[in-house]
């Protein structure tokens, strides 16, 4: 299995802007073990509505498919912008 990417306090909005410009599948990892593929809509609402306080992604982990996505992620995750 791939390294896991942890997300922290970012803005919802910007982070399903920045999902959506990766290039491969972004997998949501819940705690049950669930892969959700955050390129879906459908799998996005469901995985992240129980993550979100006042529109920020409070906490999540990540899975993808392209090594420059994990890249593109955890500089969002660190700095908030890409």
């Amino acid at each position: 299995m791939k390294d896991k990417i942890e997300m922290h306090n970012v803005d919802l909005k910007e982070f399903v802007s920045v999902v959506e410009s990766c290039k491969g599948e972004v997998y949501l990892i819940t705690d049950e073990g669930d892969k959700l593929n955050l390129k879906s809509r459908l799998c996005r609402v469901i995985g992240l509505i129980n993550l979100v306080e006042a529109g920020r992604l409070s906490d999540a982990k990540l899975i993808c498919s392209d090594p420059e996505d994990e890249s593109k992620l955890f500089r969002f995750n660190l700095f908030g912008h890409v």
